[in-house]
């Protein structure tokens, strides 16, 4: 993957007047140097593997493989290219960002929509060019809200009023005041998401926002628990330091009141 004067682009669905509108979109994009297309994801296969290319958007229903696994087979490649996700179903974007796309666009696609997901593909590319050492692609920040499916709508939790997540397989509990909700997403994959926003792992099941801590309490059996509103959460023993330390980091910003810091003391 490079960072050139244009991005090379492949535009992979299996569905026709969807793909040659998106082509068109692309061609039409100052962004843009080449564009190529595939109607089927082993086509876009062969054609990823001939490259180079810096982007692939991508459809995620399709025969053969879906865009979800496609492009977790590309996240298997020395220098993949970055993955932008096209698709009617708003419920497929947390399982998206958490296998690394760095956009998920809906259709119908709009101008103004495409243009800034081109923009974050050169970022992107850009800071993969710089190095390792080179500050984090703006796409890290993607899961600030995360889609979910309730009673056949789609609603989005915000980061912030999760006091904490529960892993279940592939799939968390996102842990709020107005209830509890399922998403695809592994728990690692969320915590390299949600981390620099205050949430640390407590357990191997756990993550935790550290504002939604009102005390820390040892259960019956010596371990310890972190109470919040919601309720209380597992610490291991290998995460209670880190713990105490972000509680302690966050008593002296200011994060807590006087009485939940007489408590974390």
């Amino acid at each position: 993957m490079t960072g050139g004067p244009g991005l090379r682009v492949l535009a992979v669905d299996d569905v026709t007047p969807a793909l040659e509108e998106l082509r068109r979109m692309l061609v039409e994009s100052p962004e843009v140097t080449a564009v190529d297309v595939a109607a089927d994801p082993i086509s876009a296969l062969r054609l990823i593997q001939a490259g180079p290319l810096d982007v692939v958007f991508l459809d995620i229903s399709m025969p053969q493989l879906t865009g979800m696994e496609l492009a977790s087979l590309l996240n298997r490649m020395t220098d993949p290219p970055a993955v932008v996700f096209v698709t009617a179903y708003e419920e497929h974007a947390a399982a998206a960002y958490g296998i690394g796309a760095v956009d998920y666009l809906l259709k119908p696609v709009r101008p103004e929509r495409l243009a800034a997901a081109l923009a974050r593909v050169r970022r992107f590319t850009a800071a993969a060019a710089a190095g390792p050492d080179a500050q984090p692609p703006a796409a890290i920040d993607a899961l600030a809200a995360v889609p979910v499916e309730l009673a056949g709508c789609t609603r989005f939790v915000r980061r912030d009023d999760v006091c904490f997540v529960e892993a279940q397989g592939d799939y968390v509990r996102l842990h709020t005041p107005t209830g509890a909700h399922l998403v695809r997403i592994p728990i690692s994959r969320l915590e390299q998401h949600w981390q620099a926003a205050g949430f640390i792992r407590v357990h191997r099941s756990y993550l935790l926002a550290v504002h939604a801590v009102r005390e820390l309490r040892s259960d019956l059996g010596g371990g310890l628990l972190a109470h919040t509103d919601l309720g209380d959460v597992p610490v291991s023993r290998r995460h209670a330091r880190d713990l105490r330390e972000h509680l302690l980091d966050a008593a002296r910003r200011g994060a807590f009141d006087h009485a939940n810091w007489q408590r974390l003391r």
